[in-house]
């Protein structure tokens, strides 16, 4: 027996089904983290994209984006409104400009699933098994290049605690993304058949959801040293006092109080610019902590803007204040958030933006790591660790990660929780603990498999503290990047297309009459 979807899915009610799922699919990720709402959400797109022409399908798909990304990165209008002096009007208009963008990728996905692969009701094979998982996984990977790339709300993160993750040092975020398309594509293509199909999809279903808990078993890693004491400091400064010049003096006298508190710890890290000042303008008080630290057998970890003089640019930074100094300047840089893309086109707008250090220049070094405390931390700022193929650039030679961030700009938002769920997919897909130092929250020690150890409660004044071990070893992730989940799945797209045609035509040729 099987069921037919045409009904449920007809006119605007798969419209609506499509605008419901989108929203429904944020709440598989954090702070909800109901991981199955994210298949379901798959699952229902899938359906109502089924018998859908190109035109109704790329309008589903765009439904379905809208949904999404109107819920999940609504963000957007809280960084720019309350913390970038947006008025609301324009605030408004920007966020929505943004969500319509960002739903013309699963738009995408749906025209090209109807237009490369015409629907059969009696044998959905091609449009289910190949067009909807291959599509959706290249769509998500183009939408984290595109324009610097936005990889927020990447399926696979919503699956971090879920079985499929043991994929993710195999393949990755986007490998994670295709088994979750392909697992609510083999539970709707059971639906839809009524043959043997049924059974071969359903052992497949469970051969996906049985091989990653294998792989959550392996140890792709191994110690690199002894076990080390570390200290994330979280200054809690709120964003709208950060950079006001008289507040100065307090908030480098919080920071210099709480890490005096643990010169026990062999490295203190600071979060993304908690010193709201440029580093020649602080640095006999930087110096002065340094060198605290050194006598007590610690090392400090700070960010801070440095300005180059002679560029007359300025960077977004790390720097390292130990046995051996040095820096990380950040690469990839936000846009809107820390420079203004299309300047000659947009500059009207900069007005409205009343966002300090918003006009960094990106940095030019050639590597990522730090030494810090004995070991080579791999360095990120702020949504760096959104981008896996940046990460493992660091690897093999960073034992630990470290990414520094200032969350406060997303207010008591989705958004915190989101980027600590991106966090905790890099330290599972590179094998390393990933140290998370933030202003306001979530600052947290996560593990190599991806779990929380320690986290600090938000929106308050905190140090968290706890003993890391220092890794060495490379996943295959690591060693391949997202190459082979991208050319697989175009490899795999290709053999269904012209599978798929060899079959249409074979059906429409004439049957030749007996003599």
């Amino acid at each position: 027996m099987k069921i037919d979807l045409s009904v449920i899915a007809a006119g605007r009610r798969g419209d609506a089904l499509a605008l419901v799922a989108g929203a429904l699919a944020v709440f598989g990720f954090a702070p909800v983290g109901l991981d199955f709402l994210t298949l379901v959400s798959l699952f229902v797109i899938a359906a109502v994209w089924l018998d859908a022409s190109p035109k109704r399908a790329f309008w589903r798909g765009w439904l379905f984006g809208v949904g999404m990304f109107g819920l999940g990165v609504s963000w957007v209008y809280v960084s720019m409104n309350r913390f970038g002096g947006v008025p609301p009007p324009l605030a408004g208009a920007l966020t929505a400009l943004f969500v319509v963008f960002l739903a013309l990728f699963p738009a995408l996905v749906g025209y090209l699933v109807a237009r490369l692969f015409p629907a059969w009701r009696d044998v959905p094979t091609f449009r289910l098994l190949f067009a909807f998982p291959m599509l959706w996984t290249l769509v998500e990977w183009l939408r984290g290049m595109i324009f610097t790339g936005f990889p927020w709300l990447t399926v696979g993160y919503s699956q971090i605690d879920s079985p499929l993750s043991g994929f993710a040092p195999v393949v990755g975020v986007y490998g994670v993304s295709y088994m979750a398309a392909m697992s609510a594509a083999l539970i709707l293509y059971m639906l839809v058949v009524a043959d043997a199909r049924r059974k071969q999809a359903g052992v497949a279903l469970v051969l996906m959801w049985l091989v990653p808990m294998g792989l959550n078993r392996v140890e792709w890693s191994e110690s690199a040293g002894e076990p080390m004491k570390v200290s994330l400091v979280q200054g809690n400064v709120p964003q709208d006092e950060k950079w006001v010049g008289a507040n100065r003096g307090r908030i480098l006298q919080t920071y210099a109080e709480l890490s005096r508190e643990h010169w026990d710890s062999a490295l203190v890290v600071w979060p993304e610019t908690a010193v709201p000042a440029f580093l020649h303008q602080v640095k006999p008080f930087l110096q002065q902590m340094a060198q605290e630290a050194r006598v007590n057998g610690s090392e400090l970890l700070v960010g801070v803007p440095i300005y180059n003089e002679s560029g007359k640019n300025y960077f977004n930074s790390m720097v390292a204040m130990g046995r051996i100094d040095g820096s990380y300047e950040k690469k990839h840089l936000v846009p809107f958030g820390e420079y203004m893309p299309l300047q000659s086109i947009l500059g009207p707008l900069v007005t409205f933006f009343k966002i300090p250090m918003s006009e960094f220049s990106n940095g030019n070094g050639d590597s990522a790591v730090l030494e810090v405390a004995g070991q080579m931390a791999g360095i990120s700022i702020c949504y760096e660790d959104a981008f896996g193929e940046e990460i493992v650039g660091a690897l093999p030679d960073a034992t630990l990660l470290i990414n520094a961030s200032n969350d406060a700009w997303f207010g008591d938002s989705m958004a915190p929780h989101q980027h600590m769920e991106i966090a905790r997919m890099r330290a599972l897909e590179t094998a390393r603990y990933m140290l998370r130092s933030t202003n306001t929250g979530v600052s947290a020690v996560i593990d190599e498999k991806g779990r929380v150890r320690a986290s600090s409660p938000q929106f308050t004044v905190h140090v968290l503290t706890d003993t890391i071990q220092p890794l060495t070893g490379m996943t295959p992730y690591v060693v391949f990047g997202n190459v082979p989940v991208v050319v697989v799945t175009l490899a795999m797209l290709g053999l269904g297309f012209w599978l798929n045609r060899r079959r249409r035509k074979s059906r429409e040729e004439p049957v030749a009459e007996a003599a």
